[in-house]
C-alpha cells in the first residue's frame, strides 16, 4: 500500500468545491509577457526535469510571422489587437509579443467539442482542417498513427492502445505481481483465455477443494472489447462460452468483486483521468476530480438468477444509458453520472478518511503506470528511434476504478482513448435523436483537456522560484483578492496573460513528486533498458539470437555451469513459447515479455536463496555494473587513441593500463567492483 506521507492536501477544483483530502494541483501563476529579444525556456515544475524538446524556448521567426501576431491579447481568429489590449504600465511604449500556440485538431474526432472550448479559453490558434506548416500540438482521437508527424507534440504515445488491451495489461501487472505481490494486490486474479483455460479450471477446482464454502463469481472480458461489449458473468469455468469465437477473440477472465461499495443501493465505478506527460523522465499527473458512473438497478450479490442483469452488475455508461432507469442530471450531485467529488462529499459526511482513500488511489495509479512504461518505451524507440526527428508525446488515460465495501480501490481497466464527449443523445421521438449538452461531462473533461494543454504549452517561460511561491500562496488565500487595489492588479494580470483568468490547474503531479516511495518498483523498467540496448537495429521490437548472446557475453553471465549452448537453448525455448501465443508475428525474435521471463530464469539460477525481487535486482545491478565498465573501457580507449595514445592509455587484449591521476573515476569504479564482489560473496 501507499507509504506514509502521501496525503494530498485539499484544494478547490474549477467550478466545484473539492472535498477534504482531494489531491491539490501544483500552483499556477500568471505568465509574464514574452519578450522578442530574450526568449526563455519553459518553466520546470517543482522537482520535474523537462524533456529536451520542451526545455527550449521559441524565438519569433520574423516580421509578420504567426508567432508575432499577438500583442498583449488575442482577438477573434487569433489576430493581434492594439490600443485597449496594450499592456498596462508598459514602459518604452512598445508591448511585448506573445507567440501563438498552434493546434491541429483535424483528427480529434469525438473529443473535438471539448478541445474547441479549451482552445477558446486558452486563446490558442486552432487548425480544424490541418495545416501545411508544422503545428505546435497535434490532437489525435484514436492513436499516434492518425497522422504522420515529424515535429511538435502529439497527444498519443505509440503502442499505448496495444499496451492497455486487457490481455497485455494483465500480463504487465502479473509480472509486477510476481515481483511485488503485496504492492500489486489491487488487480483481480486473472487468467488469459484460451491459452490458460486448463490452468483456470485446475486452480478453481483446487481452491474450491481447499475452501468448500467458497462460491466465486468470475467476469469474462474480451481482449479487444470496449463499452461493455461481450462482457458476461459466470459461476463456474464450464460456463465459459468456448464454442466458436474464443480462439478468434481471446479474453481475460477475472474474479468478480462481489462486495462493492454502494451508494443509494447502487453499484458504481470511478473514471479518473491521468496525464502521462513524459516517459523519460517519467511524469504523471492525476485529475483532482473525475466521474462516478452508476448502475441503474439496485445491486444484489451474484446468483444464478441475476447473473445476466447487466444494469445491476456492469457500470459501463454505454450499457446503462439504454436502461429505462437511467437519469440524465443537470447537476453534478445526482443522476446516473456524477462527479467523483460529489461521491467523496457523501463519504466524508459518513466519517470516511478521504485522505487515505486518495492516497490509495494515487498509489494504484503510479504502480499501474510503472507496470506499463517498460513496453511503452520499446514501442516508442521503434516508432521514434533515438537520433531521428519525431514528435514528443503525452497522453490522457482513463483509469476505471472500483471501490470495495472496505474502501480498497481495485483497478478494473485502463483506457487509452477515454471518451471526451461532452454531450449525450436524447430521443425526441421514436428513432429521432439529438445531442444534448451534459454539464457533468463538460465540467470535468474540458478542465482536463485545457489543463493538459497548459502543462504541455511549448512557449511557456521559465519562472523564478519566488514567483512560483508567491502564486502558490495567492491561490491558497482567497481573501487576498478582496483587499483594496487587488481588482486592478487582477485586471492587469489578465491583460498581460490570458492564463491569469483561468482557474488553478485541476491536474496534480504525483510522479516524480513521490518518486522516492516508488522507484524501487521500477525493476522491469531497468530490464527494458537492457533489452533496448541490445536490440541492435533501430526500430525493431524483438531481440534476435545474436543480440541475446551479446547481452549474455557483455554482462558476463555465462560460465562453466551455463555455457553459450545453454544460452541458445534458453533463448529458443522461451521465444518459441511466446511466439506460439499468437502475439505480434510481424518480426521474429524475443519480445520484451519473453526477455523478462529469461531474465527471471537467469536471476533464479545465479541467486538461488533470495526472494524473486531480490534475485532480479541483484542481477540487474550485476549487468549494469559490467556494462558500465565496458562503456568506460571503450571511452578510455577512444580517448587514448585520439589524444594521448603514447603516454596515457594502452589497450591490451587482457585489459587496461591506466595512470592514476588521469583516470581516477575508472579506478574508483574498479574499487567499487571489489566491494560489489565482496558484498555478493558475503550474501551468498
Amino acid at each position: 500500500m501507499e507509504p506514509a506521507g502521501i496525503e494530498p492536501e485539499p484544494e478547490r477544483c474549477p467550478s466545484a468545491q473539492e472535498p477534504p483530502g482531494s489531491p491539490a494541483p501544483p500552483a499556477e501563476e500568471p505568465e509574464p509577457e514574452r519578450s522578442e529579444a530574450a526568449p526563455q525556456p519553459q518553466q520546470e515544475a517543482e522537482g520535474v526535469p523537462l524533456p529536451a524538446p520542451l526545455a527550449q524556448g521559441r524565438r519569433p521567426s520574423g516580421p509578420g510571422s504567426k508567432g508575432q501576431a499577438k500583442r498583449g491579447g488575442a482577438g477573434k481568429g487569433g489576430r493581434g489587437k492594439r490600443g485597449s489590449t496594450r499592456r498596462a504600465g508598459e514602459e518604452g511604449g512598445r508591448p511585448a509579443r506573445r507567440a501563438h500556440v498552434t493546434v491541429d485538431s483535424s483528427k480529434a474526432k469525438t473529443s473535438l467539442e471539448a478541445l474547441k472550448i479549451s482552445l477558446r479559453q486558452l486563446r490558442w490558434k486552432e487548425f480544424p482542417f490541418g495545416r501545411r506548416l508544422p503545428c505546435d500540438i497535434y490532437w489525435h482521437g484514436v492513436s499516434f498513427h492518425d497522422n504522420d508527424i515529424f515535429s511538435g507534440q502529439v497527444n498519443k504515445f505509440p503502442g499505448m492502445t496495444e499496451m492497455v488491451r486487457k490481455i497485455t495489461l494483465s500480463r504487465a501487472v502479473r509480472t509486477m505481481q510476481d515481483l511485488f505481490p503485496e504492492e500489486y494486490n489491487f488487480y483481480p486474479h486473472s487468467w488469459i483465455l484460451p491459452e490458460e483455460f486448463p490452468l483456470f479450471v485446475a486452480e478453481v477446482r483446487m481452491m474450491k477443494e481447499s475452501d468448500p464454502p467458497w462460491k466465486p463469481t468470475f467476469i469474462v472480458k474480451p481482449d479487444g472489447g470496449c463499452q461493455g461489449d461481450g462482457i458476461y458473468l459466470i459461476k463456474d469455468p464450464s460456463d465459459i462460452r468456448l464454442a466458436g469465437n474464443l480462439q478468434s477473440r481471446p479474453a481475460v477472465v477475472q474474479e468478480y468483486i462481489s462486495k462493492p461499495l454502494l451508494i443509494d443501493k447502487l453499484k458504481f465505478d470511478i473514471r479518473l483521468y491521468v496525464l502521462l506527460k513524459s516517459l523519460e523522465p517519467l511524469e504523471i499527473y492525476i485529475a483532482k476530480d473525475g466521474l462516478s458512473r452508476f448502475c441503474t438497478e439496485p445491486y444484489q450479490e451474484p446468483t444464478l438468477k441475476n447473473l445476466h442483469q447487466v444494469f445491476m452488475h456492469l457500470t459501463n455508461y454505454s450499457l446503462n444509458i439504454h436502461s429505462g432507469n437511467f437519469i440524465h442530471s443537470d447537476n453534478v450531485n445526482t443522476g446516473s453520472k456524477r462527479t467523483f467529488s460529489s461521491v467523496l462529499y457523501r463519504l466524508s459526511s459518513k466519517g470516511v478518511d478521504i485522505k487515505k482513500l486518495w492516497s490509495d488511489i494515487i498509489s494504484l495509479v503510479i504502480k499501474t503506470v510503472i507496470a506499463l512504461t517498460p513496453e511503452l518505451k520499446v514501442y516508442y524507440q521503434s516508432d521514434i528511434p533515438a537520433g531521428k526527428p519525431g514528435p514528443t508525446c503525452f497522453q490522457i488515460l482513463g483509469f476505471d476504478i472500483l471501490l470495495m465495501k472496505n474502501l480498497k480501490p481495485v483497478l478494473l481497466e485502463v483506457n487509452a482513448n477515454p471518451s471526451m464527449r461532452i454531450e449525450h443523445e436524447q430521443e425526441l421521438s421514436p428513432g429521432v435523436f439529438e445531442n444534448v449538452p451534459s454539464p457533468v461531462d463538460e465540467e470535468i473533461k474540458v478542465a482536463v483537456i485545457r489543463d493538459t494543454l497548459r502543462l504541455m504549452e511549448p512557449h511557456k517561460k521559465k519562472k523564478k522560484d519566488n514567483q512560483y511561491q508567491l502564486s502558490e500562496n495567492a491561490s491558497d488565500t482567497k481573501d487576498d483578492l478582496l483587499e483594496p487595489g487587488s481588482t486592478d492588479q487582477l485586471e492587469h494580470d489578465i491583460s498581460k496573460n490570458p492564463e491569469a483568468s483561468l482557474p488553478s490547474l485541476c491536474l496534480k503531479q504525483v510522479f516524480p513528486k513521490y518518486a522516492k516511495q516508488f522507484n524501487y518498483l521500477r525493476l522491469v523498467d531497468r530490464m527494458a533498458a537492457l533489452f533496448i540496448r541490445f536490440l541492435g537495429v533501430k526500430g525493431t521490437m524483438k531481440l534476435g539470437p545474436t543480440g541475446f548472446r551479446t547481452f549474455i557475453r557483455n554482462c558476463r553471465l555465462s560460465n562453466s555451469n551455463f555455457s553459450m549452448a545453454s544460452v541458445d537453448i534458453l533463448y529458443i525455448d522461451i521465444t518459441r513459447r511466446w511466439n506460439s501465443m499468437g502475439l505480434d508475428q510481424r518480426e521474429s525474435g524475443m519480445c520484451l515479455q519473453a526477455f523478462v521471463e529469461a531474465f527471471f530464469c537467469l536471476a533464479q539460477r545465479r541467486y538461488k536463496s533470495f526472494p524473486l525481487h531480490e534475485q532480479v535486482a541483484s542481477l540487474i545491478d550485476f549487468c549494469e555494473y559490467h556494462l558500465a565498465i565496458l562503456d568506460e573501457k571503450r571511452l578510455v580507449c577512444s580517448r587514448g587513441i585520439t589524444e594521448r595514445r603514447a603516454t596515457l592509455v594502452t589497450c591490451q587484449p587482457d585489459g587496461l593500463h591506466l595512470t592514476p591521476a588521469t583516470h581516477a573515476p575508472l579506478l574508483n569504479r574498479m574499487t567499487a567492483a571489489n566491494k560489489f564482489t565482496d558484498y555478493r560473496n558475503h550474501r551468498s
